[in-house]
């Protein structure tokens, strides 16, 4: 099985990382690297800050 295509760009996980304090993890480890709850945390900030953009637009 292939690997998924990233709906995030580089610069925008990159940017959560560090905002959720695991930019470290990830520089030394890359993103294998991080925990589960890390992942899904960064998860639920993108769609949080998409919610906002949407509301935003009205």
């Amino acid at each position: 099985m292939g690997r998924r295509r990233s709906m995030m760009s580089e610069q925008f996980k990159e940017e959560l990382a560090k905002e959720l304090g695991f930019w470290d993890v990830v520089q030394k480890e890359g993103w294998g690297g991080i925990k589960a709850s890390d992942a899904g945390n960064m998860v639920k900030r993108a769609i949080q800050i998409a919610e906002e953009q949407l509301a935003n637009r009205s």
